[in-house]
């Protein structure tokens, strides 16, 4: 039995205003290349298929022609909804793709049973079973209780995480004796190692899921954290990554699917497929005597028609009030464009620069919250408490949108 394991596709997604569209649609033929190539039974895309709740319609076209592309090519798909992904809009089409070999869970379904699933391989005989585990979102889990403390509702929220793995696993092994199991998830482990790109989907509550706690099961197809790795050192518990380079911070990073094999033993091997790069990306610092020589090697990368995207940190000329324009100047003729130009902050003259210099395009909410904090004078607990009720919010809207 071979699985294709991939992750966070992001479709849709707007990189600094930069449409993601050609590199999205090269990667899912090329995607679709791997199937073919490598004979593959069955895909699995361990959620994050969008970017939001509300894909442009482009985004929505390319998932359905990579449906039809996949269909034909003989395997089957297994479509599981993460954070960012919105339920009501993948239980739009999920019975229409059933009848082309399209699995879709959304998110935890009312049945569990609706979320084991054998997956045959091409000849039509059955070689694994699937717990097909979605990001779980803690109102699918537990009952709000009120006085509970941001510590109760996380250990509340790992043991429900726990028991409904355990549960299906429970069922697969019962059901389907000596097949391998399978199982997937949508969520941060213990340990794992993130981007910048990466949200926390438990803010508040849970901040990581220990591996101790997945079943036995023979292989854990993971989504969300975007760097590809293992869990804890275990072969057999994997995230894929993302495909695309999502944030600057993950440029240099080789992006990969999992070629996974498995037979009535288990799990026989695990094998990296690299992805190719749609985009070039790079970060380039220094000052800007220094950048001058630095921008040009950077924009050997890039062509004519695709540009090299480029983060630039100034060090030392810093201080300048017309940096942007500076810098732009230094990439004129070159195979390059610039989207985020930063300011070197070091030592006493930190907090200084930050309030002088800091634009809202280098922060994220959390660090803008946490600038307004820092004007005010409170005491130790007032400040858990705001931060603590800030990520609740946060949580609750991104959870919404």
């Amino acid at each position: 039995m071979r699985i294709l394991h991939t992750s966070d596709w992001h479709l849709g997604q707007h990189f600094m205003g930069k449409t993601r569209l050609n590199e999205h649609a090269a990667f899912l033929n090329w995607l679709v290349a791997q199937v073919e190539q490598y004979q593959i039974d069955a895909v699995l895309v361990a959620g994050d298929i969008f970017d939001t709740g509300t894909p442009p319609s482009y985004a929505r076209e390319l998932y359905h022609n990579f449906v039809v592309q996949i269909s034909r090519s003989g395997a089957s798909l297994v479509l599981l909804g993460g954070n960012h992904d919105s339920v009501a809009m993948l239980n739009e089409s999920r019975e229409l793709l059933g009848a082309l070999n399209v699995r879709v869970i959304p998110g935890a379904m009312a049945e569990p049973e609706q979320q084991i699933i054998t997956l045959a391989n091409r000849a039509g005989e059955p070689g694994a079973v699937l717990c097909a585990i979605p990001f779980l979102r803690p109102r699918d889990l537990l009952e709000s209780r009120a006085g509970d403390s941001a510590d109760d509702k996380g250990r509340a929220l790992q043991q429900a995480i726990a028991a409904h793995y355990q549960q299906l696993y429970e069922q697969a092994r019962a059901q389907n004796a000596g097949l391998p199991i399978v199982a997937t998830g949508h969520l941060t482990t213990v340990g794992a190692s993130r981007t910048d790109s990466v949200r926390d989907i438990y803010i508040g509550t849970l901040e990581a899921f220990p591996a101790s706690a997945f079943p036995a099961a023979d292989y854990i197809a993971l989504g969300h954290i975007h760097r590809p790795q293992k869990v804890g050192g275990c072969e057999h518990i994997r995230y894929s990554g993302s495909p695309l380079t999502l944030s600057f911070d993950e440029t240099g990073q080789q992006k990969e699917v999992l070629l996974v094999e498995l037979s009535n033993r288990g799990l026989e091997s695990v094998t990296p497929l690299p992805v190719p790069v749609f985009q070039p990306m790079a970060r380039v610092a220094g000052s800007l005597n220094e950048l001058a020589e630095r921008l040009p090697e950077a924009a050997l990368a890039g062509t004519d028609t695709r540009p090299v995207w480029l983060e630039v940190t100034v060090s030392e000329d810093d201080y300048l009030s017309d940096l942007q324009p500076r810098v732009q100047a230094l990439c004129e003729g070159l195979n390059a464009e610039v989207l985020l130009v930063r300011r070197e902050r070091q030592g006493r003259n930190a907090a200084l620069l930050a309030e002088q210099k800091e634009t809202l395009s280098e922060l994220t909410p959390t660090q803008v919250f946490e600038r307004r904090l820092a004007q005010e004078t409170l005491n130790e607990h007032d400040l858990r408490e705001l931060n603590q009720l800030y990520t609740q919010v946060l949580a609750s809207l991104e959870e919404q949108a």
